[in-house]
């Protein structure tokens, strides 16, 4: 039982954090306009990864997207692909986890089957959640870095400066979306080792003697000093030995000897 609800509660911590990640792709505010040396302005600007919006004061809202793709920072455009992969493994990982849920039963699926798409999947939503987090901080260090530099701009007295920009919701809903695919993946992971039959966890490997089954006889042993005599030969009665050749070979009488 712990191991469904572990299952399902991955399945579903998981589905927010895909549905984050593709909802904080899509949002425009990754970026917006620094309002604290100038809290009544006309003009509101803000930024996302597909295009730059204005908005008046009096509501009236225009956004223009980013006609150009090589006109854009490498940094940027590397943030785009973070998401998109994030996206693409996240969409995956959850098509192959409704499959390999145990409380859904698909023909005679085994449960060692259910075990490995389930560690499948786990390992996608693990992934599509480090995209996301590394993708969103990527941004915000780029706008780190662009934040202090129009600062000390400023501070040298250059007044011709781009407007200063700064964290949008867009960025802490990818870190949550985020941190919340890679715990649903790591639960995925955890609940696979449930769904492991147990006799395939400890395989006991038995070995059979081929052919005949042979036993062997031990006798006592006897250990010799290396200086007892030789052992002669018990002669019975009757008994003759065979005369020895002048090679020093005995020989036998043959059967002809006795005609």
């Amino acid at each position: 039982m712990s191991t469904t609800i572990c299952q399902v509660m991955g399945f579903i911590v998981s589905s927010l954090g895909v549905a984050g990640c593709i909802v904080s792709t899509a949002m425009d505010m990754w970026s917006t306009q620094d309002l604290y040396d100038n809290p009544v302005t006309a003009v509101f600007q803000y930024q996302g990864l597909w295009r730059s919006c204005v908005r008046q004061s009096s509501g009236f809202t225009e956004c223009r997207p980013y006609f150009t793709i090589l006109g854009l920072p490498a940094m940027f455009q590397a943030v785009r692909a973070l998401m998109i992969v994030g996206i693409v493994l996240g969409i995956l990982g959850l098509l192959v986890c409704v499959f390999a849920l145990k409380c859904i039963h698909i023909g005679s699926m085994e449960n060692s089957a259910k075990a490995n798409m389930t560690l499948t999947s786990g390992i996608m939503f693990i992934v599509a959640g480090l995209c996301a987090i590394t993708g969103v901080s990527v941004f915000a260090n780029m706008l780190v870095t662009n934040f202090w530099m129009s600062t000390a701009n400023m501070y040298q007295g250059m007044q011709n400066v781009q407007n200063r920009y700064t964290f949008g919701s867009a960025l802490f809903v990818g870190w949550v979306a985020g941190g919340l695919a890679l715990v649903g993946g790591i639960m995925m992971c955890l609940a696979c080792r449930g769904l492991v039959p147990e006799e395939s966890r400890y395989k006991a490997v038995s070995y059979n003697a081929s052919g005949r089954n042979i036993s062997y006889r031990t006798g006592p042993y006897k250990v010799g000093s290396g200086y007892e005599p030789e052992t002669k030969t018990r002669k019975g009665a009757g008994y003759e030995e065979a005369p020895r050749s002048e090679d020093g070979r005995r020989s036998y009488p043959s059967k002809y000897d006795y005609v």
